[in-house]
């Protein structure tokens, strides 16, 4: 069988191993039968757990998917999905238990590193130095980091599964940015978008914003990230050198002397 099959009896003792298990594991069939399977193959911290399982397999009881590291004889961690199967006679008598294994280290690895990578992911998310939100298909917001809520004043809590434009978008904007988004949900992603968010405190705050599709492992789109940078003050600073600009300007025209340039 292409999968570590191991037996017990009933008092534990292994009287099955094959030879994946031999594979796997790197001990011998003569080196395992008739030796305690728990207390010499299942590391410390597993004991209780895979003893547990194995006791209610010869009380009928039978396990599928459960997980357990294995140690292989090099000391090198192996993880095993283990079925566990009593074991009966022709009168039905149960007399040991047979476990069906699969060798899920390197899936289980891969998930380890996807879940350290969406780890680290969620903890810049939260500490980036720019105001961050996300949106599910619906609108609905279920990213928002602290900057967001410094710049805001929105907690996390207040704005989380709360339409994001109804919620927390002026008016006079809502239809422009509702379609930024609507674009990013269907692959057209955006850069540099400007428009006001309005705090809870009313003041404006202008925002530039980059929105970009969350896709899954599979690229289908199931979401829309939006990264702002908060530009009130050098639109305010922009908007007084514009002003200063026209105000010369008018002062050039109606002069009443001739000007040159």
């Amino acid at each position: 069988a292409n999968a570590p099959i191991f037996g017990i009896d009933v008092h534990g003792n292994v009287n099955e191993w094959n030879d994946k298990a031999e594979a796997i594991v790197g001990y011998t069939k003569d080196e395992t039968m008739g030796r305690h399977l728990v207390q010499n193959f299942i590391s410390p911290d597993y004991r209780e757990s895979v003893q547990r399982v194995l006791d209610d397999a010869l009380k009928g009881r039978e396990a599928q998917n459960f997980e357990f590291p294995l140690y292989t004889k090099g000391g090198e961690r192996v993880e095993v999905l283990l079925n566990a199967t009593s074991r009966r006679d022709v009168e039905g008598k149960i007399y040991g238990v047979i476990g069906v294994g699969q060798d899920i280290t390197q899936s289980k690895q891969a998930a380890d590193k996807q879940e350290s990578i969406a780890t680290e992911l969620r903890q810049f998310v939260e500490t980036a130095n720019a105001p961050i939100f996300g949106i599910d298909v619906h609108g609905n917001v279920n990213e928002w980091n602290d900057k967001a809520e410094a710049i805001v004043g929105y907690t996390k809590d207040e704005t989380m599964g709360r339409h994001l434009v109804q919620n927390f978008i002026s008016p006079d904007y809502r239809e422009s940015v509702q379609r930024v988004l609507d674009d990013a949900l269907k692959g057209r992603e955006a850069q540099n978008f400007e428009f006001p968010l309005y705090t809870k405190g009313g003041e404006r705050v202008e925002v530039l914003l980059n929105a970009t599709s969350r896709r899954d492992v599979e690229g289908k789109i199931y979401g829309v990230i939006g990264v702002g940078q908060d530009i009130t003050q050098s639109k305010q600073a922009a908007d007084k050198q514009e002003s200063i600009a026209t105000e010369l300007r008018q002062f050039v025209e109606t002069a009443n002397a001739p000007i040159f340039g």
